[in-house]
């Protein structure tokens, strides 16, 4: 009798086993940063080197160089303070000392009415005179923090110190990417036991290409090499190492999460609309908090073509997806916060998919595509941007 199990010991391949004919796709959700810069359009750059400019406020806080000791002034006499950054500070500013309290018990107030370069000229206006006509300056230690309010100008007063507000200049390069593939003339004639075709190959290879790049567009470093042929490589900053803006967290619970919003979203840092790109690790410790008044966790959202969840706070809206390079990287437990109105991508060679028929050419029988971009993302605003970074 001739059963299934005989037929397996004698000829082997006589049974065709089932296959399916689905070829998966690893197809995983790593390039969101691509694709939030693709979808937002490139600007043409006319050269590999890219010079951008970006421009900030002038700072609202400065701070103080050397404690000037308490001691008694007379009526209407100012006092002198040196700042550890003059140029923040203008005739007719009002300044404001959080930290500094008069004999009253009031924070103090002043009015600048002379700056040189090295200090300061002060003169109090919330603070009371004794019987003497003196008034008692308490003591403002270093590094007391001086915050920066409105000018104050006379009745008869046509001009103002002016404001300088200078664009910063800073460069990226554009890398080149490349990809190709190639499939010999009987291999295409050939039949085959699943459906896998050429453009098969050249979309898996597309989704690669993207991958690699992504990891670039983070992670790179701004470099050119010369090979000792004369070729010159030029190799893409990522926008991790364009900004310095960090917060740092040992454990994330509610009252973490709350500063993390806080610090992402305050002062002059850009959109009350973010994206957050996080390794699993912070994926794992944000899914884990049990969110309240100040903060809730929406519904998933599709937008530049990506699923994101929301953590909307009183502060500001976050997008948040996983992004498979920091868990590439050894970074799980890091992530990134990023403005889309201030991320800007620079492409000198667009995207192109060019046909090659290397036979045609006589080179060898086979037909090819190359893959091809050449591009760089620059941050514009660096403030707007936040690294989130565990303590070691």
């Amino acid at each position: 009798m001739t059963t299934t199990q005989v037929t397996q010991q004698v000829s082997p391949t006589l049974l065709r086993s089932h296959i399916d004919e689905r070829v998966a796709r690893i197809r995983p959700s790593s390039t969101p940063l691509d694709q939030i810069s693709r979808m937002a359009g490139a600007r043409n750059s006319g050269s590999m080197k890219v010079d951008y400019y970006s421009v900030d406020i002038k700072p609202g806080t400065t701070a103080v160089k050397t404690t000037l000791h308490s001691r008694s002034y007379a009526k209407g006499e100012p006092f002198i303070l040196s700042v550890i950054d003059n140029s923040y500070l203008s005739e007719s500013d009002t300044v404001f000392f959080p930290t500094v309290k008069t004999d009253e018990g009031r924070q103090l107030i002043g009015y600048i009415s002379q700056s040189d370069g090295r200090s300061v000229t002060i003169h109090p206006i919330n603070i009371e005179y004794n019987d003497d006509g003196q008034y008692n300056l308490p003591t403002i230690t270093k590094d007391t923090k001086i915050v920066r309010m409105g000018r104050a100008a006379g009745e008869l007063d046509v001009q103002t110190p002016r404001y300088n507000a200078l664009p910063v200049k800073n460069s990226n390069y554009c890398q080149i990417f490349k990809s190709q593939i190639e499939e010999s003339l009987l291999q295409r004639l050939s039949d085959k036991e699943v459906g896998w075709t050429f453009s098969d190959q050249e979309e898996v290879a597309i989704l690669d290409m993207r991958m690699c790049m992504e990891r670039s567009f983070m992670f790179g470093n701004k470099a050119k090499i010369s090979l000792e042929e004369g070729t010159e490589i030029m190799l893409t900053g990522g926008i991790w190492h364009q900004t310095d803006h960090d917060f740092t967290y040992k454990t994330i619970d509610n009252p973490t999460m709350t500063s993390l919003m806080r610090q992402a979203f305050s002062g002059s840092n850009g959109s009350t609309r973010k994206v957050l790109l996080a390794g699993s690790g912070l994926i794992e410790h944000l899914s884990n908090q049990n969110y309240h008044k100040v903060m809730s966790v929406n519904d998933r959202v599709v937008k530049w073509g990506v699923d994101f969840d929301l953590i909307v706070s009183k502060f500001g809206t976050l997008y948040v997806v996983r992004s498979e390079v920091f868990d590439l990287c050894g970074m799980d437990n890091h992530g990134m916060v990023i403005d889309p109105e201030y991320i800007t991508k620079y492409s000198h060679i667009p995207f192109s998919a060019d046909r090659i028929s290397f036979h045609k050419q006589g080179v060898r029988n086979t037909e090819a595509v190359v893959l091809t971009e050449a591009s760089c993302l620059v941050l514009r605003y660096p403030t707007a941007h936040m690294r989130i970074i565990p303590e070691a």
